[in-house]
């Protein structure tokens, strides 16, 4: 808490301006206010309190060259008054200050790759790379610690590091010297084959930490079968760079007649097995890394289902919330004005993804079947394209529920009875909960941007049809709680914490962070379904294989999407109604494929079937064989 202005309050407040002032000066991210920061500085007195000294945050301003060198000097707070203090009785506080040694001109660069973060309840200064702090880069090779005033200072020390020096390589070599707001985390990899495939991503896209992260979680899951065929370094190199990336301009206007700027993404990653299938997402966080990690796991999904299909996505910044459907349609039909050239039943087919639903699949198909004179049929989504299956919307999420079905069915378990949390309130969250309540599970959370909402008493149809209601009219979970008094709103947060068997994340990428991870282990969750790409950090999939939480990747889950897409797009499957348990027999008969390839692949390569981590990297193996195999049949293209 600030102090009050006014007085010394306001010296204090000035101070602590000051003192953000020189970490963003030398580029090092702050995380949060208050956070303690221990750094081994030069000569001065061991003041006890000093390493309780909090680093506290003002509002950001860009540095005067016309300020005095003392404001270039650190400064450590000594203490806050809490707010439950009695501020009106508070005497002026004797501030302890530590001036810490200048830094030098020189060093700046070098900090766009530190950061701070929290590490064992203190704020340390980490290498972006390494993720390691100050004091663990000692050159001491016998590490005596010596006294403060016998140590460097921990900035120096980083500075002269060999992993320090090599995130500043990394750095130099990539053309965008981007700041990242967070640590590109990198995996202890066990070869130095796969570690370098990793290191020429980085070197490549250092600032794409969603693409990063993706092509780290692939390279670790296909260690094995890179270090029994060196081959495979070079397929995968080829692999990780798209085929062909667009980039375009989307303009247009408004109800009120102005004209708005927004930027549009298509990926398509790979055709080695067949045209691109992949979703169009419309979301403000929306960009080329993501664009490109959602491309890179919808090649391999397609790659592990039984079609034959090449892997691609797409996208823009746009916010379809609180749009017109005028408006909507105009993005859309301005979208497609550009994309429509790249696709076609051979080329590209694309599907709904985040933000992208049956309406704008159709104003995006009709601005298609316009500009190219006839009728292909060409995208998966609405209903309203083709006259078979009724069920291709909740694909996705029953395919999820088949999935979890299979793992409990191998430990001679059933869903009847296990509580069940899930995130998200789209599509695809909504057809899990059903589904679950089909199998006698006891669903009992959803989520939104804003919180969760969780009912103790668990869903039922009605209870999601007005679900479905609230959403419809873009009000509130909030409001549910009002109606069903066993349940309960809590803003600003995550289900993870509730008591649970088995989760089901299907809201965004990296939705799960290392301490939702403890919170889900310590609710008793054995299962984590992925349906969303990619739900877990770094940090909190650690966390879950340490526990035992076996984990059953979007990849493999996720696929009843693609799989009701190509059975619709079949030529049989338009001659015939198909029922819905005819469907759904379709679906469970594929979803059982993929779970028997992926745990194939798993046992071939060492990875025993109650490893939490089988299925996880049983698919990325089977999916990458695939795709090797044809793109070594077919040559360096």
């Amino acid at each position: 808490m600030l102090l009050p202005f006014g007085g010394s309050g306001m010296n204090s407040t000035m101070d602590d301006i000051n003192l953000i002032q020189q970490a963003q000066r030398h580029r090092l991210v702050v995380r949060q206010l208050g956070e303690e920061i221990d750094l081994e500085i030069g000569p001065g007195d061991d003041d006890p309190s000093f390493g309780n000294s909090t680093l506290i945050g003002g509002p950001p301003r860009e540095p005067s060259s016309e300020e005095p060198d003392d404001t270039k000097q650190m400064v450590m707070v000594s203490q806050i008054p809490s707010d439950d203090q009695d501020m009106s009785r508070t005497q002026p506080v004797k501030r302890k200050k530590k001036v810490v040694k200048r830094w030098r001109e020189e060093w700046a660069d070098t900090y766009k790759w530190a950061y701070v973060d929290v590490k064992e309840g203190t704020a340390r200064i980490f290498c972006s790379v390494c993720r390691e702090y100050g004091r663990k880069h000692r050159r001491n090779p016998y590490g005596n610690e010596g006294s403060r005033n016998m140590q460097m200072s921990a900035l120096e020390e980083h500075n002269n590091s060999l992993l320090h020096k090599e995130a500043l390589r990394l750095q130099m070599a990539s053309k965008d010297k981007i700041v990242a707001d967070k640590p590109v985390y990198v995996k202890a990899l066990m070869s130095k084959t796969a570690g370098s495939i990793v290191e020429a991503a980085l070197k490549r896209d250092p600032h794409e930490l969603e693409f990063i992260q993706s092509v780290q979680e692939a390279v670790h899951a296909l260690e094995r079968v890179i270090a029994k065929n060196a081959h495979y370094v070079n397929i995968m190199e080829r692999l990780l760079e798209p085929e062909r990336t667009i980039i375009f301009r989307v303009p247009w206007t408004d109800d009120r007649g102005e004209t708005h700027v927004n930027r549009g993404y298509r990926v398509q990653f790979n055709q080695a097995l067949g045209p691109c299938r992949g979703g169009i997402r419309f979301h403000p966080s929306m960009n080329l890394s993501i664009c490109k990690f959602l491309g890179f796991e919808q090649t391999l999904k397609n790659a592990l289902s039984p079609y034959k299909l090449g892997g691609a996505a797409g996208g823009c910044d746009f916010d379809p919330k609180g749009k017109s459907d005028n408006e909507i349609m105009s993005f859309c039909q301005s979208f497609m004005n550009e994309i429509y050239r790249y696709l076609g039943p051979d080329k590209d087919l694309p599907s709904e993804e985040m933000g992208v639903g049956t309406r704008e699949m159709g104003f995006l198909f009709g601005q298609y079947r316009r500009i190219a004179g006839h009728f292909q049929g060409s995208f998966t989504g609405p209903r309203i394209f083709w006259s078979g299956s009724s069920l291709r919307t909740e694909a996705t999420g029953y395919g999820l529920v088949f999935f979890a079905q299979l793992i409990l069915s191998d430990m001679n378990k059933e869903l009847k009875g296990l509580r069940c949390a899930v995130s998200g309130s789209g599509k695809i969250a909504m057809h899990v909960l059903e589904k679950l309540i089909a199998y006698g599970a006891l669903p009992i959370t959803v989520s939104d941007s804003k919180g969760y909402l969780v009912d103790e008493d668990g869903f039922d149809y009605m209870k999601i049809s007005f679900l479905r209601d609230i959403k419809a009219q873009q009000r509130s979970l909030r409001d549910y709680s009002k109606t069903y008094a066993r349940s309960k709103y809590y803003d600003e947060a995550k289900p993870w914490n509730e008591r649970c068997d088995i989760a089901f994340p299907c809201a965004s990428q990296n939705e799960i962070e290392q301490s939702d991870a403890f919170n889900l282990v310590n609710s008793g969750c054995r299962i984590l379904v992925e349906g969303s790409n990619m739900p877990c950090t770094p940090d909190a999939v650690d966390v879950l294989r340490k526990a035992n939480v076996l984990i059953a990747p979007a990849m493999a889950a996720g696929a009843g999407g693609v799989v009701a897409g190509e059975l619709e797009l079949n030529h049989e499957c338009n001659l015939l109604q198909w029922s819905p348990e005819d469907f759904e027999s379709k679906l469970q008969e594929a979803m059982k494929q993929i779970y028997q390839r992926a745990l194939k692949a798993a046992t071939d390569f060492g990875y025993q079937k109650d490893n939490p981590e089988a299925l996880v990297h049983g698919a990325i193996i089977s999916a990458f064989l695939m795709i090797a195999q044809a793109m070594t049949d077919q040559g360096c293209v």
